[in-house]
């Protein structure tokens, strides 16, 4: 939604200043123009990146529109789970989580959390984890390096729809110049005629330069942002998961280790310490 707030800002704010400068709306209605730039920054985003990645962006670009993927709800679900987690293998050892491991989507454990199931991603990284829990005596600083390597290659990953978008931003207003080029072209070959045609054509070309610059800097640019942005925010859930993992190996209480999970998340999304506990003791 803030997107759109935004691209709103940007337009009205530039159009409504040109406007106020007794600028006319019609010179820059350059259709040509924008074809040429926006044909031109899609085809070179199709031809330098993967289809995966095409999908990708297109993908986390509507994903804008939806706010962000985990909800403080979402973290308590997350943050019940792991402590259920954490009582089973108190109450019946490592071994007693095998069987929920190799099937979550019908363990009793993990399908009480609906919501967070669906998340294969997550509940993938989770499983993969308790696996080397469960099977190997890891000490707890090599399972850490272990899991770092994982986020940051899931971080990697997650993020190269946004940089492809950014990449195609910066190249918009190259693509601009070259509108305004071709305008200038198209203005050489009517040198000879009408003063008031050929100012036609020059501003034709200058818009092209105009438009690449406003659509790099005001919206596909920002559009980049914003879906970094939410990748690092949806990251979070990740980390959580990581920090409550490496709490119980050392030995905390399942009660501890939740709070240094809970304690990793934003602020903005962070279920209060009342708020856990009392959906903990209604679960029960």
């Amino acid at each position: 939604m803030l997107v759109i707030i935004g691209s709103i800002v940007v337009l009205v704010s530039v159009l409504g200043g040109y406007v106020l400068s007794h600028g006319e709306l019609a010179a820059l209605w350059q259709p040509y123009e924008l074809l040429i730039i926006f044909g031109a920054a899609l085809g070179a985003f199709v031809s330098s990146n993967s289809l995966d990645v095409v999908k990708g962006a297109g993908r986390d670009a509507l994903a804008l529109f939806k706010g962000p993927k985990y909800r403080r709800q979402d973290y308590v679900d997350l943050l019940s789970l792991l402590y259920d987690i954490f009582v089973k293998m108190r109450k019946e050892g490592q071994l007693g989580m095998e069987a929920h491991i190799e099937d979550p989507a019908n363990s009793a454990l993990f399908s009480a959390y609906p919501r967070l199931v669906a998340e294969h991603h997550l509940i993938d990284f989770t499983t993969d984890c308790l696996r080397l829990i469960v099977g190997g005596s890891m000490d707890p600083h090599e399972l850490e390096q272990l899991l770092d390597v994982e986020l940051e290659t899931h971080h990697h990953e997650a993020m190269v729809p946004a940089l492809a978008v950014q990449k195609m931003a910066d190249a918009l207003p190259g693509f601009g110049i070259v509108a305004a080029v071709l305008g200038i072209v198209i203005t050489m070959k009517s040198i000879d005629g009408d003063a008031a045609v050929i100012g036609q054509h020059i501003a034709g070309a200058l818009v092209g330069t105009f438009l690449g610059i406003l659509l790099s800097y005001g919206f596909v640019g920002p559009l980049a942002a914003a879906m970094e942005a939410r990748v690092a925010t949806d990251g979070k859930a990740f980390e959580c998961v990581k920090v409550a993992l490496l709490a119980n190996l050392r030995g905390y209480n399942p009660m501890v280790a939740v709070e240094f999970a809970r304690k990793s998340l934003q602020s903005s999304a962070r279920p209060t310490f009342q708020d856990l506990e009392a959906h903990l003791k209604a679960a029960r």
